[in-house]
């Protein structure tokens, strides 16, 4: 039924998977929904609301994503990076969280779908090292972008992308973005299933 579920929010999108890959969603989302009885690992408790709310809503970012390398902060339960590793085979993601029943979870789900392109790793993200030169920081629902871009600031250089997923279009946080940040593009994603504004929004530090 998942399976069916997911074939046919992406036959309203222009994303392409193979069946392998669907299959890792479906089983992704299985796993959430098995830890989540017991580690809370998010409010989403159905597995069909979960395909939208939690698949569909990060897959729309894949065909935004450029580049080799990026970090997911505050990932939580794996959203969106499990989901864009899962469909950006080629693009390696850390995933980050401060909390180490995520990471665990992570690190389950790793092995469980052999996705050879994920590092699960424990920290706070203002005390996180890149080991590599990242092409972007993805958040969701993490923090104000203020916050996002302050204690991400020194993952990436000049070259790097801030991208932010978003519900509503975030204005004043927008207004007051530091000096030495530059707001780049706001793409409007369409969600399959989901009757809820999503934005995402990039930016970089100014040159």
């Amino acid at each position: 039924m998942l399976l069916e579920q997911l074939n046919k929010l992406l036959a309203q999108t222009s994303i392409k998977l193979t069946d392998e890959q669907k299959l890792k969603l479906v089983k992704y989302v299985e796993l959430l929904d098995k830890w989540n009885k017991a580690y809370n690992l998010t409010s989403v408790r159905e597995q069909s609301q979960m395909m939208v709310k939690h698949i569909l809503d990060a897959l729309v970012v894949a065909p935004h994503i450029n580049g080799k390398n990026y970090i997911d902060v505050g990932t939580g339960p794996g959203l969106p990076g499990i989901v864009l590793a899962i469909a950006l085979p080629d693009t390696q993601f850390i995933l980050l969280d401060s909390l180490g029943k995520r990471v665990r979870f992570l690190t389950q789900v790793k092995h469980e779908l052999g996705l050879t392109n994920v590092t699960p790793v424990q920290s706070r993200v203002e005390d996180f090292q890149a080991p590599v030169k990242l092409d972007g920081v993805l958040s969701r629902a993490f923090a104000s972008i203020q916050d996002m871009v302050q204690w991400c600031e020194h993952l990436i250089d000049d070259s790097g992308k801030f991208i932010a997923l978003k519900g509503q279009y975030p204005e004043e946080e927008l207004a007051s973005l530091p000096e030495n940040i530059k707001f780049v593009e706001n793409i409007i994603l369409e969600v399959p299933g989901l009757d809820a504004q999503r934005h995402l929004i990039i930016l970089n530090k100014a040159q």
